[in-house]
Order: structure tokens, then sequence, then C-alpha cells
């Protein structure tokens, strides 16, 4: 029954064990229990339970907490959090307690002497470096439950963390001036970071309209009523000692712009009709210049009138004026945020203000040659129209009629070269300038002048030596000399003179013999030593002498060969049959090698063509062939040494025919081909081989493999007793070589083998001088059709069989025994 009623419940009228099972109670009531024991004549007395027992699990400690994790480590103090048991034992947890124990040491010391509910806590008063290992336990009224799973072990140390940052704020932002912003932000790292604030790469200071306000998370620049100056690129920079982050905003404070920059130009100015030009504001207001407005007002009346509002160019023309009145011009630019304050011209009559050019000063003449003259002017006032055009003119100076010495235009260079002038004739210039309005006068002509070239002698050659020399000549050289006396250098004069003597020599007796800067001075003595010089000519004589600067010896300049080689020269040069080869070389030397070409130490081949220059040599081998091919040298050689350079030369060719072709194996279907590579690969891999065959009485080969690697071929699908010949051709990736034929015809049978021995032998009848024998037919053939017999015999004792005679049936008479 529940202890607070009193009517009893049966719960089993049937139990005869010692103990029953009491269930549907209600978990957390008082019950009683009584009992009484039965038998056949009937119930005994009941015995009571002497308390109530209240419904409930049984308890026991609790199960050990869950999910034990480090929140932070600093150099001595270490955070803990877990949560709590998955069961609790049955009873409300009382306190949990926390555990350490030092790594290297056995024991766990309990970290905390007070009675701990909070799921959290913080252990102080650590050694920095030392590393320890955490576990916790929860207590109900039974006692301490296990033990969570212990940390990792953890050093005492300060957490350190990299920046993070995190931006509400995008690359760029546009604002209107007067207008506030604010770039916010959050961030982390350990230790605690510093935030620095730029603009263009200048830290951001605080002042009555720029505040920063920074907490421990966020960040945050903000500009009250923002102005023009405040445009820049922010960056904000968050960095600790593990590292830095930042952040950009290209800020742009947009306005309308300034006024365009003055003054008003009036570029050109008509009775009805004006062109003005400005320059562009000096601040566009942080965007684009739309476009500018542009209006005009007569000075005699109050009102503007537009003229256009829709130009982006910084010219404009402003038309429908009337003549003789004064207007002025004011204009305005205009970006996407406004329209700025106007600039305003000056006052300027509507009139025509410009003329031709004035006649330019006098010109000056230099330069003068027998046909040409440079003509010189100043610029001259161009009427107030910019000069587009200068016209020169000429006339001989008893002529009455000037002539343009030149229809091309002159600008706008004031200078220019009059051609064609006839050499001794008398000449003056005279200078036009030409506007848009039209030609102004000309100036007064300048001074006469005669048409012929200023001439003198020319200065001495530069710098003369001797570059060369042999056993009778030498080689000079020189440059030009600096000044040529204003007259074409005809040629040049060399001398010599041998040491010792005082007369000089000359090498050539007319300039023009040597327009060159160069000379070979020949006929010179072997052994002795020469003096040179060399003199200029032009048209008004000889310049001073230049002399080479030592003395030289005359005899042969010995230098060892040198061979400079082609590309078609490397170590192995491969060309396709057919083609042309060519080997080629640079040759120096003094004196000038012998050239010898050789081919495996033997002369060249008389098909190849050899060219031997005074700079080189050349073997050339046209249409080349397989045998062309071969280790191919080319031999320099001089008193002062010599040189070899060696090439190998592989001519590509199909390949030569496959060698040592048998047969074996013949059946009647089929046979087995065999063979040896070519002894000539023709410089290329075999790629594969060829293999046909042809029946004796047919002229068709057949092909019955064009792709195998192999040496080998199983020849099938043969006509029984026919005959068949083959052949093979090796090919590579220049063709197909020849064949190899087999020697004779193959036939399609089986092989033959001796027939099996005759069966049962025996005599039929004996006679004192023969015996008749008898036998029966061997189990096999051999494959063919058996044409006789052998019979034998032997005398008893003796070694050796005699043969009797060759018989074709089942039986014989032996006789003569």
């Amino acid at each position: 029954r529940e202890a607070d009623r009193r009517a009893w419940t049966p719960v089993s009228y049937t139990v005869t064990r010692q103990n029953a099972t009491v269930q549907g109670l209600i978990e957390g009531k008082a019950y009683f229990f009584r009992i009484a024991a039965e038998n056949l004549i009937g119930m005994g007395p009941f015995t009571e339970t002497t308390k109530e027992i209240v419904i409930r699990d049984p308890i026991t400690v609790p199960d050990r907490p869950e999910d034990l994790e480090v929140k932070a480590v600093t150099k001595n103090s270490v955070t803990l959090t877990w949560n709590p048991p998955k069961y609790n034992g049955g009873s409300d947890i009382t306190m949990y307690v926390l555990e350490s124990r030092l790594i290297g040491k056995d024991k766990f010391h309990k970290v905390t002497k007070e009675k701990m509910l909070d799921r959290k806590y913080t252990v102080e008063g650590l050694k920095e470096g030392d590393t320890y290992e955490y576990r916790v336990s929860a207590c109900n009224i039974v006692g301490q439950g296990k033990p969570s799973f212990c940390t990792k072990p953890i050093t005492c140390k300060d957490e350190i963390a990299p920046p993070t940052l995190d931006l509400d704020f995008r690359d760029k932002l546009i604002v209107r001036v007067g207008e506030a912003f604010s770039l916010t932000g959050r961030y982390s790292g350990k230790p605690a970071p510093k935030v620095t604030w730029l603009k263009d790469d200048i830290v951001v200071k605080e002042d009555d309209r720029i505040k920063i306000q920074t907490t421990p998370t966020t960040l945050c620049l903000g500009v009250l009523k923002s102005v023009r100056e405040d445009t820049g690129k922010y960056c904000v920079t968050v960095e600790n000692s593990t590292g830095s982050r930042k952040g950009f905003c290209q800020v742009n404070v947009v306005d309308r712009p300034s006024p365009p920059v003055g003054p008003v130009i009036f570029d050109e100015v008509y009775k009805d009709h004006m062109v003005v030009s400005w320059k562009p504001p000096l601040d566009d207001g942080g965007s684009e210049i739309t476009n500018y407005i542009i209006e005009k007002k007569d000075t005699h009346k109050d009102m503007w009138m537009p003229v256009t509002s829709a130009t982006v160019k910084t010219t404009c023309k402003v038309p429908k004026l009337l003549e003789g009145r004064e207007y002025q011009i004011r204009i305005y630019a205009e970006n996407l945020y406004g329209i700025s304050d106007p600039l305003i011209s000056d006052e300027m009559k509507a009139k025509d203000r410009f003329r031709v050019p004035d006649a330019p000063e006098q010109p000056i003449i230099k330069d003068v040659t027998k046909d040409s003259a440079v003509v010189v002017w100043n610029k001259p006032y161009d009427g107030g129209k910019p000069i587009t055009n200068y016209i020169v003119e000429k006339k001989e100076t008893m002529a009455t009629r000037w002539v343009k010495a030149t229809k091309d235009p002159i600008f706008p260079g004031t200078k220019f070269k009059v051609p064609d002038l006839l050499e001794g004739c008398e000449y003056e210039f005279r200078v036009s300038a030409e506007n848009e309005i039209g030609v102004g006068d000309p100036s007064p002509p300048s001074k006469p002048i005669f048409a012929r070239d200023p001439i003198a002698k020319p200065s001495p050659p530069v710098n003369p030596e001797a570059v060369d020399k042999t056993k009778n000549s030498v080689d000079l050289s020189w440059q030009p000399p600096r000044h040529d006396g204003n007259g074409k250098i005809i040629g040049y004069l060399i001398e010599y003179q041998k040491v010792g003597d005082e007369e000089w020599k000359k090498a050539n007796l007319t300039a023009d013999s040597c327009p060159e800067t160069k000379y070979k001075v020949t006929g010179l003595t072997e052994g002795l030593t020469y003096k040179f010089r060399v003199k200029a000519v032009n048209a008004a004589g000889e310049s001073d002498p230049a002399n080479v600067h030592d003395p030289v010896e005359v005899k042969d300049r010995l230098e060892p060969p040198e061979l400079i080689l082609d590309a078609n020269m490397a170590r192995e040069q491969h060309v396709k049959a057919g083609d042309t080869l060519r080997l080629s070389a640079v040759i120096k030397g003094v004196p000038f090698p012998k050239v010898t070409w050789k081919k495996e130490d033997h002369e060249v081949s008389p098909k190849a063509d050899i060219e031997v220059t005074g700079v080189g040599s050349k073997l050339e081998i046209r249409n080349t062939v397989h045998e062309d091919g071969g280790m191919y040298s080319l031999t320099v050689e001089n008193p002062a040494g010599s040189k070899t350079v060696s090439v190998k030369v592989v001519v590509l060719d199909k390949p030569g025919p496959p060698r040592n072709l048998k047969v074996s194996d013949v059946r009647s279907d089929s046979c087995y081909l065999t063979w040896t590579e070519p002894e000539d690969d023709g410089g290329s891999v075999i790629t594969n081989y060829v293999v046909e065959r042809k029946d004796v009485a047919s002229a068709q080969w057949v092909a019955i493999s064009s792709s195998s690697k192999k040496r080998s071929h199983m020849a099938k699908y043969l006509m029984e007793g026919t005959q068949y010949q083959f052949r093979v051709a090796a090919e590579n990736q220049f063709g197909r070589g020849p064949y190899v034929e087999t020697l004779k015809p193959i036939k399609a049978i089986d092989p033959l083998h001796p027939p099996g021995p005759p069966k049962n032998l025996h005599h039929v009848d004996v006679d004192k001088t023969e015996v008749s024998l008898a036998w029966n037919r061997p189990d096999r053939d051999g494959g063919a059709e058996i044409t006789g017999y052998l019979v034998e015999y032997q005398e008893e004792g003796a070694d050796e069989w005699t043969k009797f005679q060759t018989v074709p049936m089942l039986d014989c008479v032996v006789t003569g025994l």
C-alpha cells in the first residue's frame, strides 16, 4: 500500500519462491509491503515491512565529467572548462574535484580546497615553462566518481595567436562633402594587437572632426563633416608580435568642381563670332568634369544668354555676335555633384582683328656652295593668326623677275637650303610669311652672293697604322681627315722611306688610285725596316702628311691556323639520301693555311666538290648515297701549326636486305620463316619487316605481314601440295629496302618419317638352301605409301647382316643359303 493510504493492494497470488518483483510503482512515492504464506488449509498471518520504502533508482557515484577543455594558457595560469557527467548516479552533483599532475611526477594533487560547483576554473600561481595535465571528478552524496580523461600536457607560456581582421567597409567609398563617414571592423590576436590608422602612409591624428575608437575587439575611424582633403587611401594595421594584418579603403570625398582657371583667352575674334579657350579647374571635385556651361552677355545689357552646355573641350565658338558690340563670356564647370562658380572674362569687342603677317627682316645667307645656299631669317609679327608657311624667292642680280625657290611649304623652320643654283652666278633672296588671312609683304632682298664652293686643303688623315705585313708588302689603314676643306676627298697619297734614307718614295702616283682608307704597299725588300706616311687630297691640294707611328720591319707575319666551324660541322651530321651534303668552316691563319679534306683517312670521293677561298673552305656532295656516310676530317696547316676537325656524316637511306632467310617446320598448311637484320639499317632504326609469298605458278606476290617488328613469321593458310616462294624486306622511316628471297621453292606438305617395322615375321617353309618368309604390314607408314620391304639375312654367329633384295609384297623366298 502507498504510505499515505490505508488500503492494501494485492500484488500476486501465485508466488511459490521466497522473492517477488513488484511492478507498476510510481517513482518518488513511499510504499509499505506485506507477505503471507498459504497452504491447502488456508492463509497464514501477514508480515509487514517495518518502515516505508521510497521508490527510486539505486544511488551510485556519478559518471566521469565530459569535454574537459583548456580555454586559455598564460605563463602562470591555465583556464579549464568541462561539462557535467551524462549520469549523476541518481543524486545531484554536490561538487567537482579538479586535480593536476606535473609531468614527470606520479601523483595527481587537488587544485582546489574550497567546494566547487562551477564548471570553469582558472589555476593560478603556476611556474612558467612547467608542463601539467589535468583531470576533474564529480561528487554526489554517495561519494567521488571516476575522473575525466586527462587533458593533453599543457606548458605554461603566454598564448599567441596571429591577428585577424574583419572589416565592415569595401575597397572604395565615395562621400559627399559635409557628410560624415566611418570605417569600422573587428579584430583579435594574442597578445592584444596594436591598431594603427594611416592615410596615404601618414598616421591619422584625432582632432575636432576625426575620432578614433578602439576596444579590445572592435576598431573605428570616424570623420565628421568631411572635406575634400579627407580624400585618400586609408589603411588600418593590426599588429602583434606574431604578425600583422592590413585593411585598405580608398575614400573619395566628392564636391562640385572649383571654377575653370582663367583668364579666358580670345583665340579668334571676328565681327560676328569669337573663339575662346580656358583651362580646366584646379580641383575637379573628385569626379570627372562632365561638361562646361558657356554664357555670353552684351555689356550694355544685364542678361546672360546661353551659348552651350554640352562641351567637354576647353575651347568654344561663341556665335551670333553684333559687330562693334562689347561682350563678356562666363564659364561654369560641371561634374556629377554640381556646378562650379563661374569664370568671367574681360570685355572684348566683336570686330575683325587679324591681318596678313608683316614682312620679315633682311635674310642672311650662309653655307654657299656651287649649286646651293642656306637662307636664314627671323620670324615676323604674325598679324594675329599663326604663320602657316614661308615663301622663299631667288633672282639673279641682273634679272628683274623673282622665282620661288620651292613649291613645297616651308614651316616651322626659319631657314631653307635653296637648291639648283648655277655655278658662278650672282643671286639675291627674299622671304614672305603667310597665314590663313593671306601672304604678307616680302622682306628686303639679301646681300648678293656668288654660287661657288668655298674650299681649302683638308686636314691630315687620322691614326694611320700598319695592320698587316708579308715578306714583301705592308697593309696600311687610316681614318678620313677631320676636315675635308669643304671639298670632296679625291683620295690619298701613300709614301714610304727606308730607315736611314732621306728620300721619300711614292707608293701610288695619283690620289684617285687610292679612294679607300687602306692601301697595300708592295715591292718592299724582306728584312728591311720602313717608315710610312699618308696625305689626303681634295681639289684644293694635298694635306700635311700623317706618319705611321713606328717603323715596320718587312717579313711574313705568322699566325697559327684557326678553324671556326659552321653549324654543319657539328660532331654528327645527318643528311637524307639524294640530298646535298655541305660541310664548311671559316679558316684563319697567316700565311693562309693549306687545306686538306679526307674521309676515313683516305682521299674523298671524286664526286665531292671542294672549294677553298681566302676565308674558308666548303665540301659539297650532291645526290648523296649511303656509301657517302663516314668520318670526314678537315686539316688546315701552315708553318705556325696545324688544326684538324672531324665530323661523322650519316646518310639516311632505306635499309639493306635482311640476311639468312630460312624456312623450317614445313607443314601442309604452314611453314616458319626466320631471318637476321640487314647489315646496313640505313642510318635509322628498322621500324618493321614486310613478308610476302607467291605461288610458283603465279607472277603476283602477296603480302602476308607488313608491320611485324620480329625477325620471324609463321606463314599460315598454305595450300597443301602447292610450291611457294617467300621474300622479306626491312623498312625504316626513309622507306623499304630490297627483298631477300628463298633460294628454292617450298612445297606445302607434312614432313615424311621412316615407316614402322613390319609385324609378325615368320617362316612358311624351309628347304636345305632356301626359306619362305611371310610378315604383316607395319602399324605406321611414316606419312607416305610403303614402296617395298628390304629383306636381310645373317649367319648365326656373324656380326653383319647381308642384304638379299627389296620386295613389294608381304612375302619372300630367300635362296642361296
